[in-house]
């Protein structure tokens, strides 16, 4: 498993990333655990949690993906598990986590140190912003017309100035940012160069076949400012499977189970173009999920590719896509269909 650098820090991050939002919902701890043991064995040292977890959210589950990792965390050699988690940005219909969502100093701290709690550890890793405060495009939302409505006070400096603290209180090691902008991330930096204080060293955006948007803006960011991407949902949802596709889902997968809840999968422009990959792969011999997950993981803006499974089988084949080198005849082939279907799931 290819080891890289988080950005600026020395920390170290397997390529793949084990995504863990589905414990708790269609995992139960046992298979959590389960998971995470098989991760370890091959060579993954990196995890992907959040606050608000199991997803979708839900006041029942919430905060129960971080239990059952520090469960089983708490008899792992801590320093060897890169763990990286995210507080949650403010959002109407969540305030049963916190409220108010916001990231005042005060929030920050209850959210990070209920982390902490569930996750049975004195620090994380990298401690994430999950999304902005202020009103921006993002799940979803192509563009941004207006920010007339926005009742978002620039308080970056502040947000920043909490990371740092909790740097030195060594509660976390580093921090991080998610569904970012480029105007977001590049004001960001400039707050920390101008007043000395610790730069985030990573961003979590999606990022697959069907939504390479961040190629636009973002991916020149992480590779000037060296703030690498940890992509989500590669495989969009698992459609990418081609499962859905080839009739071969079952009633328990995602997109079945919580039917309208992701939108922006379920166009049928989205339809067109996953039929054209899912074909493309079968073309060159590989399953769709490896050609998906291996286009990913070679972007030479990316940091780690953060995979999720509800069985170990497929757990198998995600990890197994960092192995494998697509040919410059292939990348050929998906850029042909990404030019004529261009992100129809941003």
């Amino acid at each position: 498993m290819e080891i890289k650098n988080l950005g600026h820090s020395e920390i170290k991050v397997s390529k793949i990333c084990l995504g863990t939002m589905t414990f708790g919902q269609q995992n139960t701890e046992a298979e959590g655990h389960e998971q995470l043991n098989y991760a370890l064995s091959q060579g993954i040292n990196f995890l992907d949690t959040a606050e608000m977890y199991a997803v979708p959210a839900s006041k029942e589950t919430a905060g129960l993906t971080e239990k059952y990792i520090g469960t089983w965390l708490k008899d792992q050699t801590r320093d060897q598990i890169i763990l990286a988690t995210k507080i949650t940005g403010p959002s109407f219909n969540m305030t049963y986590i916190r409220n108010p969502l916001d990231f005042k100093a005060s929030s920050i701290d209850v959210a990070i140190d209920g982390s902490l709690k569930r996750l049975q550890t004195d620090y994380v890793d990298l401690y994430q912003l999950h999304w902005p405060e202020r009103k921006n495009n993002r799940f979803g939302i192509r563009g941004i017309q207006s920010i007339d409505d926005d009742p978002w006070k620039n308080n970056f400096l502040e947000v920043i100035q909490k990371m740092n603290d909790l740097i030195q209180q060594g509660k976390i090691r580093t921090w991080g940012l998610s569904n970012e902008t480029p105007w977001g991330v590049m004001s960001i930096l400039n707050l920390c160069d101008m007043h000395g204080l610790v730069r985030p060293v990573s961003i979590q955006n999606p990022y697959s076949l069907v939504n390479r948007t961040y190629e636009v803006g973002m991916a020149e960011v992480s590779l000037r400012e060296n703030i690498g991407l940890l992509a989500y949902s590669p495989l969009a949802m698992g459609l990418l499977s081609g499962k859905y596709h080839l009739k071969k889902d079952l009633p328990e997968n995602r997109m079945n189970q919580f039917k309208n809840n992701y939108p922006r999968y379920e166009s049928e422009t989205a339809s067109k173009a996953i039929g054209e990959y899912v074909e493309l792969a079968q073309s060159y011999e590989l399953s769709p999920t490896t050609m998906s997950l291996a286009f990913v993981n070679d972007q030479s803006f990316m940091t780690s590719n953060i995979i999720g499974a509800t069985n170990l089988q497929q757990l198998k084949e995600n990890i197994s896509s960092a192995n494998v080198t697509l040919s410059q005849a292939c990348i050929k082939d998906i850029n042909r269909i990404h030019e004529s279907i261009s992100n129809p799931c941003p």
